[in-house]
């Protein structure tokens, strides 16, 4: 697999398996991550805009670990409607780092050079090497068990 294109229809693909919707738009405003947006717990993407397939993965890990209020009503950016105290960003980076590893996805088709303010390689060591940074988060999130991870009960974060 080589092609933007297949990586992106291999993610989508595995969103329609777990129940994370998604629809294709032209997305007029400008957006956190060039074309992808949030929107009421649906992932919006502007394939012209969209730079890296792997970016879907990664945003769709922040619907993943949402409560279903909050999955209903989310807007745009994610860490912009959060308390200043709360940031679920790490648990979005293991839960996609768990997804790109179901999927059999290099890792770098997630933690691209461009994205995680240039830290993607150092991102990387750390997963690679089983420093799994928040796994907490995902384990209190009832969505693995420190033993299990990087594989995942679920997929969706139930209701709590």
């Amino acid at each position: 697999m080589n092609d933007t294109s297949d990586y992106k229809n291999l993610i989508l693909d595995f969103l329609n398996t777990i129940g994370i919707p998604y629809r294709s738009e032209e997305l007029i405003e400008d957006t956190f991550i060039p074309g992808i947006m949030i929107r009421k717990g649906v992932l919006i993407i502007d394939e012209f805009k969209l730079k890296h397939p792997g970016d879907i993965l990664h945003e769709a890990g922040h619907i993943a670990i949402m409560t279903t209020a909050e999955r209903n009503t989310i807007e745009g950016n994610v860490q912009g409607l959060r308390a200043e105290s709360y940031n679920d960003e790490l648990a979005a980076i293991l839960w996609s780092y768990a997804a790109l590893k179901h999927l059999n996805l290099a890792p770098e088709i997630v933690f691209h050079p461009q994205g995680y303010k240039n830290e993607s390689g150092w991102l990387i060591e750390q997963l690679e090497s089983g420093n799994f940074i928040g796994l907490p988060l995902l384990v209190w999130m009832g969505l693995t068990t420190h033993d299990l991870f990087p594989k995942l009960n679920r997929w969706l974060r139930l209701d709590s």
